[in-house]
């Protein structure tokens, strides 16, 4: 099993994990509703299920049968 030589300092640690970081997640706008939700996800808007302006489930149906 390897083991180093040497000591490796922590400002020479911390530079090589620099690359690591988190990210914003980025967000989209849907044309039918304005609402503001992850890329490709559907999201739930009214009571109404929405995936790339469409509607895939409508939950107010239900309600009023």
């Amino acid at each position: 099993m390897a083991h180093p030589k040497r000591k490796i300092s922590k400002t020479r640690r911390d530079k090589r994990r620099t690359h690591y970081k988190a990210v914003a997640p980025t967000l989209a706008t849907d044309s039918t509703t304005g609402e503001m939700h992850l890329y490709h996800r559907a999201h739930w808007h009214e009571g109404k299920l929405y995936y790339r302006g469409q509607v895939l489930v409508d939950k107010t149906e239900d309600v009023e049968a």
